[in-house]
Formats: structure tokens, C-alpha cells, sequence
């Protein structure tokens, strides 16, 4: 009986991230403030607009990133010539944290950091890691919460299906 509950709790859940996912679909993407994990460079998110961006927040205590960031670099080796902009956003609180983390996975894309989180709340990030994609117009198009390697081939062609959509 115990395990009958706890099944029915895991799947109400499931289905309310489902819900709430679908209900912050085609929406702007925020234009969030960023910077190089140096701080050396501050940009925003227009800077990549007429691209598909896959925005990525992970953080270096993040079990699933890590398995995450091969999947990135491999997206970005092959998709960025189609017009994909790879974008892994830290939200470690610690800046040496997520330099030890790029140290040991290095990013081939592009990494930012969310200094205040502000980026990650305007987004609605609800899960490390949490994938955004975003279309050429600058519209959420899809989110996925976590990384299973089970699931990479059909997000990617979601990927390649915004990347084949006509340049307006």
C-alpha cells in the first residue's frame, strides 16, 4: 500500500512539471544578463538572435551535467554551422567551483555564468540541468529537465527540426 502512494506522489509530480513545462512554451526567451565565468566579458542574450540557441543552467555538484557537457560539445561540433548557439549557463555559487568543474569537462560551447541567478529565475529553471531551445525569433520552443542519455537522439532532433525551419 505504502509503495502505491509513493508511486502515485512521484507520478502527480511528474505530470505537474509536464503541465507547468508546456505552459512556459512559446513564450519570449528573457533577455538575460551574463558573463564569462572570468567576469571578464558581459553579454545578453540578443547577441545571438537569428541563431537556435540551446540554453543549458547546470552547476558543478550536478551528477547529470557531467554527463551532459559530451552531448553539448558534440551538438555544437556539428550544428553550429547550421546556426546553433550552444549556451551552458553556471549557476554555481562559487566561480571556482564551476572552473574546477570546466577544468575536468571542458566545454567546447560556449559557458556564462548567472552571477545573481536572476537569469535562472527569469527562465523558470526548475531542475539541474534544465535545457531551454530556443528559436531564431527568440521563442521558447521546448524544455527539458534533467539529462538522460536515453533521451539525447530525440532532443537533438527537435534541435535539428527549429534548425530546418525557414529564416523569417
Amino acid at each position: 500500500m505504502k509503495l502505491s502512494v509513493l508511486m502515485s506522489a512521484v507520478l502527480i509530480g511528474l505530470i505537474s512539471s509536464l503541465v507547468e513545462a508546456s505552459e512556459d512554451i512559446n513564450r519570449a526567451a528573457p533577455n538575460c544578463a551574463l558573463s564569462s565565468l572570468d567576469v571578464s566579458e558581459r553579454y545578453d542574450l540578443q547577441r545571438f538572435k537569428g541563431k537556435v540557441v540551446y540554453v543549458d543552467f547546470w552547476a558543478s555538484w550536478c551528477g547529470p551535467c557531467v554527463q551532459s557537457f559530451p552531448y553539448m560539445n558534440t551538438l555544437d561540433k556539428e550544428l553550429k554551422e547550421k546556426g546553433l548557439q550552444v549556451l551552458g549557463v553556471n549557476l554555481d555559487e562559487n566561480s571556482e567551483d564551476a572552473k574546477q568543474f570546466v577544468s575536468q569537462t571542458p566545454p567546447e560551447f560556449m559557458v556564462a555564468a548567472d552571477d545573481n541567478g536572476a537569469c535562472a529565475k527569469e527562465f523558470g529553471v526548475k531542475a539541474m540541468p534544465s535545457t531551454f531551445l530556443v528559436d531564431r525569433k527568440g521563442v521558447i520552443r521546448e524544455i527539458h529537465y534533467g539529462f538522460r542519455p536515453g533521451e539525447a537522439k530525440e532532443f537533438r532532433s527537435k534541435v535539428e527540426q527549429l534548425l530546418a525551419e525557414p529564416i523569417n
